[in-house]
């Protein structure tokens, strides 16, 4: 099977049908003309046609370049991207977002330790969240998440009044799910889900908006951050928020800064990229009756299918900042350009898995990228195959057939996250078993 936009596909053109939702602004630097010199991540047409913009830029230009974000590189190889991601002499991380913002935030602590930190001050931050999110942390947390993915289920079950049977997978299910769970490890009110839906927004998709605006945008979450921060310091309680309160690095405490920038980390980075490999996940298996039917009738699929969902679905795109001038693959990188590390482009890239550009939900090697490769690993990593495990199967006992209503009506997101924003499916009556 393929993706949405298989490798037959011509990258350069923009196919309507595959387009975002309309109401997403286009970039500020206009419609792209060619994705080998004038990328853009935040054009609507990029993420609904990743997979064949980044197969076509393989064969003609393995390094995309664009004028855009004051310069920015696009490697598209498994090979690039790694080189990527293990070198931190040449690229720093102090910011990962590729944005129209000025980028104040200065290596090594970076913006939001320990994802925007250099080493070595990098792995002291990293180190401090690591107890948080290990395994044994993380298991308990499967019977809450069950609970409220089958809540959710039930919400939606009672609401198929109408004939159509027609729900929203991702609004009405993928998206409450991470919020619903890093809200409450964070210790913030879950009836602010929306509030942290817009701040997603701002953050990870607005980032073609006037410099000042997106600074605007910015300053509201800090102020929300920093509400939530005081109410934990005048009533301490068990969770992640005071935990980091309560932290130390070399024996002193966290700076306000860096609780701030480490709490934006973990609300936005656990929220998005889970709720997209969930929708994701579920978009593939509305349009793929067959791989739908296999894991009903060989529920032992089930492990290597959700690996190979992360695989061909990874949400994740990071960014560095060239530290100092040098090439890559011939190309000349200056200092305080952006370089895109799509580690989605990787994931599918035929030199690096075989058969690369199809879902194959019993491939058994599946070294993927789906959560980073190099000192910035994913260290919520257990936390999101659980969430993303879970809820696609729950949603697959509850509802054994479902189906896309319409191709054509599901919006991808914008930006260096890719999933779903919408996504319309209809869910089937189950055929009642024949009486013997």
């Amino acid at each position: 099977m393929t993706g949405p936009a298989g490798p037959d596909r011509c990258a350069g053109a923009t196919d309507p049908h595959d387009a975002a939702d309309p109401a997403d602004p286009p970039s500020i630097f206009g419609p792209v003309a060619d994705w080998a010199t004038d990328f853009d991540h935040a054009d609507p047409s990029y993420n609904p046609n990743a997979h064949a913009i980044w197969a076509d830029l393989r064969q003609r230009c393995p390094v995309a370049h664009t004028d855009r974000y004051h310069g920015a590189w696009l490697p598209t190889t498994h090979e690039l991207v790694s080189q990527i991601a293990y070198d931190t002499e040449h690229y720093t991380s102090r910011s990962v977002v590729v944005s129209t913002s000025t980028i104040l935030a200065q290596a090594p602590v970076g913006a939001a330790p320990p994802i925007s930190s250099d080493p070595p001050f990098h792995h002291h931050a990293r180190r401090l969240l690591l107890p948080p999110f290990a395994p044994k942390r993380i298991e308990p947390w499967e019977d809450d998440v069950r609970a409220l993915c089958d809540s959710l289920l039930d919400e939606i079950e009672a609401g198929l009044t109408d004939a159509s049977g027609v729900v929203d997978a991702a609004t009405q299910y993928a998206q409450h799910i991470p919020i619903n769970v890093i809200a409450r490890m964070l210790g913030f009110p879950p009836e602010d889900a929306d509030t942290f839906r817009g701040f997603v927004h701002d953050v990870l998709e607005g980032v073609n908006v006037d410099p000042e605006e997106r600074m605007e945008r910015f300053r509201r979450l800090d102020e929300y951050i920093d509400v939530q921060l005081q109410d934990h310091r005048a009533n301490p309680r068990d969770d992640l928020t005071s935990f980091l309160l309560e932290a130390t690095i070399f024996d002193r405490p966290l700076t306000h800064e860096h609780v701030r920038g480490s709490i934006i980390l973990l609300l936005l980075a656990g929220i998005d990229t889970t709720w997209s490999a969930i929708g994701s996940s579920l978009w593939h298996l509305a349009g793929h009756p067959d791989d739908l039917a296999r894991l009903h009738g060989e529920p032992e699929l089930w492990p290597s299918a959700i690996e190979e969902f992360l695989r061909f679905y990874a949400p994740v795109t990071m960014a560095r900042l060239v530290a100092q001038d040098h090439e890559l693959a011939g190309c000349p990188l200056k200092t305080d350009e952006w370089v895109l590390v799509p580690f989605p482009a990787a994931n599918v890239d035929p030199a690096a898995f075989d058969r690369a550009d199809e879902v194959l939900i019993d491939r058994q090697e599946n070294r993927h990228a789906a959560f980073g490769l190099g000192i910035h690993r994913c260290l919520g990593s257990n936390l999101a195959r659980l969430e993303v495990r879970v809820a696609v199967q729950q949603f697959v006992a509850r509802f054994p057939r479902f189906e896309l209503t319409d191709p054509d009506a599901v919006r991808w997101s914008v930006g260096q996250i890719r999933g779903p924003r919408r996504l319309p499916v209809r869910i089937m009556p189950t055929v009642p078993a024949r009486r013997v």
